[in-house]
């Protein structure tokens, strides 16, 4: 087994060891440096690393030729597994925020607004006369997985989840071929209260 190669990460007196795993950057150790102390993070990390080789060499028959082992301190699958899960919640949070600031901007003026994700485009626009019911537009830019869809269209304040309808045609406009969009009639009490709400 390989060892791994850890990068060094500084901020102030702190330091930090962080290993690549394809597209994320994981901190897998830290400490304060105090240069000639036992309590220094290099010597610790060093330290650990080298108890670690012994603990390892013990073990198995092929032992390590480095000088240290560092791949116990590497993300195992409960960490890969809870990275996703809050990943997940932190786009269902940023979703919600942008969704609220979207229908506070179309309930303010009436025009399509729009928002850039990673990999799709989310726009909504309410149309409301005085006295009528007030509907709301949701449009879809890009390939979604259903999931998502559903995700998107549940979470759009104001509206019913199964009253949303399929859509061709924005307001003022067709849809272009990557577009899907769907209305839904919008609580005028919850439209009052999106505009109520300091943005």
């Amino acid at each position: 087994m390989d060892d791994q190669v850890l990068f060094k990460v500084k901020v102030q007196r702190w330091r930090g060891a962080i290993w690549l795993d394809a597209d994320l950057s994981w901190l897998v150790a830290a400490g304060r440096r105090e240069d000639g102390s036992g309590d220094d993070f290099y010597a610790a990390l060093e330290a650990n690393g080298r108890a670690a080789r012994a603990h390892y060499n013990a073990e198995h028959s092929d032992g390590l030729k480095t000088a240290t082992h560092t791949a116990y301190l590497l993300p195992a699958r409960e960490d890969h597994v809870r990275y996703r899960a809050e990943a997940g919640v932190r786009f269902v949070r940023r979703l919600r925020a942008t969704l609220l600031d979207l229908a506070h901007a179309t309930l303010r003026d009436g025009r399509e607004h729009t928002r850039e994700f990673d990999t799709f485009a989310l726009g909504l626009q309410v149309r409301a006369d005085e006295g009528h019911e007030t509907y709301l537009a949701v449009r879809i830019t890009g390939s979604v997985p259903q999931n998502l869809t559903v995700l998107i269209l549940r979470n759009v304040p104001g509206c019913e989840a199964e009253g949303w309808y399929p859509e061709y045609a924005l307001p003022e406009r067709d849809l272009l071929p990557a577009e899907r969009a769907w209305s839904n009639l919008m609580d005028p009490r919850a439209a009052a209260q999106v505009l109520d709400e300091e943005r």
